[in-house]
């Protein structure tokens, strides 16, 4: 039954200047708390109460925020109820195990103490079945990039990652290779006319179905959150996401799309759900951390059991959140291929930084997060990444049980970015793109070539996890930044 606190539909008209004029201080003032709950209040205003008198909605927004138990079956007012109740459940302390169980480590000589100590930490967990550690494992929060960690019946926002659903995807096309050199400007342009980054997106979006999902609707942070998604689809992010053009050498003559042994032209994405996925995660690690209390040095692994609401309700978000990087993506290729008149022959995509459920060896079914790692079942198609000097590769997945059906999901930094701004030099790494034959738009010296692992060790240590399908060389590489590269004085 709807609650009558003020005359939810007056005729007034006035006020719609204050009202598209409400901001996040406003609502604050007004005792709001900071957080998903302010955009979702905003949201709400404008779709079903732009008519209110200023002192209506004061009233209305007050009564809410005083009584939100009062208000969780209403129609338009109940995600902000929703939001503003304490997380369900009490509490509860959880110590960790004193023995952690043996996981499987991929080239361990070359992973920095601090991510072992990590992932050992995440092994201890109690909900914790299985675990493993790719090649190109480095530190992250909570659980290591690189890391793979089975659980029952338990999801860790944290152990998915703040970019949820990132993903790489790769398009072929039948196309003479020599065009990226005979036409380099060309598709240089392309890139910086098709393809935006960090904070820069599209004046005019292009919709998606995923933008109709009943989760924008349904869940409340999502429902905060779908102005920005929209604004933001088709983009990609900052730090290490990038668009490039490049060849790919077929070598496996029986690969799963009938592509002659040879050379292709490419294109290459790697990007994630943006700030969608960004406010999800930090959302739900903050809900799991309040419900779930661990040891200080284990707080980032924080865990909502899947039999709960919330639970239930991160796994549909995640899965949002998926599905729109990987919608982001699609317009990415889209684009391109109408600027360059073609279809592609074949387009390859595989996600991580998700949560899978799968079976394990007894049939059992377990929670597989990888954080930066990824899916390698048997006959699983993926892309692993080297640099933006160095191949990377198509495999297909062995399904080797040991590694929980993973493989690295790139090569890896071996150089933090403070750490590469600090000592590389603008100057070398300019001469290093030069010598490769690499034209860079944007990007800075904390992505640059030589922070990273080597790709070719990086593959040599799991040779038991994937076999080589064909092997991707950049050539014109797009990342976050509008100017070719570092300007050397």
């Amino acid at each position: 039954m709807e609650k009558s606190v003020v005359n939810f539909n007056p005729t007034h008209s006035k006020y719609i200047e204050y009202i598209m004029a409400l901001s996040g201080k406003k609502l604050i003032r007004l005792g709001y708390p900071e957080g998903p709950v302010i955009g979702l209040a905003l949201s709400v205003i404008q779709q079903h109460y732009k008519k209110l008198k200023k002192e209506e909605l004061n009233i209305l927004l007050k009564t809410v925020l005083e009584n939100p138990s009062e208000y969780t079956e209403h129609e338009y007012l109940g995600s902000i109820a929703k939001s503003l109740l304490p997380p369900q459940g009490t509490p509860k302390s959880f110590e960790l195990r004193k023995n952690n169980p043996a996981f499987a480590i991929y080239g361990g000589a070359d992973i920095e103490p601090i991510a072992l100590n990590q992932m050992e930490t995440a092994m201890c967990l109690p909900i914790a079945q299985e675990g493993a550690l790719m090649p190109d494992a480095h530190p992250g929060y909570g659980l290591p990039i690189g890391g793979v960690l089975a659980t029952q019946n338990a999801v860790i926002p944290y152990g998915v990652g703040v970019d949820i659903g990132c993903r790489m995807c790769m398009s072929i096309y039948d196309l003479p290779t020599q065009k990226l050199e005979q036409d380099k400007n060309t598709f240089t342009k392309m890139l910086m006319d098709h393809t935006r980054f960090g904070h820069a997106t599209f004046q005019k979006p292009i919709d998606h179905a995923v933008l109709e999902r009943k989760e924008f609707k349904e869940i409340p942070i999502a429902q905060s959150l779908k102005d920005r998604a929209y604004k933001q689809i088709g983009s990609s992010g900052g730090g290490n996401h990038f668009v490039e053009f490049g060849l790919v050498e077929i070598v496996d003559a029986h690969n799963e799309y009938q592509l002659p042994l040879g050379e292709y032209l490419a294109v290459l994405s790697h990007s994630g759900s943006r700030g969608l996925g960004a406010s999800i995660a930090n959302y739900y690690t903050k809900l799991a951390m309040q419900t779930c209390q661990l040891p200080q040095h284990a707080k980032h692994l924080a865990w909502l059991d899947l039999d709960s609401e919330a639970g239930q309700e991160y796994w549909l978000a995640m899965n949002l959140a998926g599905d729109y990087a990987s919608a982001c993506h699609h317009q990415i290729h889209e684009r391109l291929s109408q600027a360059m008149g073609e279809q592609a022959r074949v387009r390859i995509e595989n996600h991580h930084n998700f949560a899978w459920k799968e079976q394990n060896a007894q049939g059992d079914e377990i929670i597989v997060h990888r954080k930066g790692a990824t899916p390698a079942g048997k006959g699983a198609l993926g892309i692993i990444p080297g640099s933006m000097t160095s191949p990377g590769f198509i495999v297909r997945g062995k399904g080797n049980s040991l590694s929980i059906n993973s493989t690295s999901h790139g090569a890896g930094r071996v150089m933090s970015r403070t750490k590469a701004k600090k000592n590389l030099s603008a100057k070398v790494v300019k001469q290093h793109l030069q010598k490769a034959g690499i034209t860079l738009i944007g990007s800075g010296l904390d992505e640059a070539p030589m922070v990273y692992k080597d790709i070719h060790q990086v593959m040599a240590h799991q040779k038991e996890l994937v076999e080589i399908i064909g092997k991707f060389i950049p050539k014109i590489v797009r990342m976050c930044g509008d100017h070719r590269f570092i300007e050397v004085d």
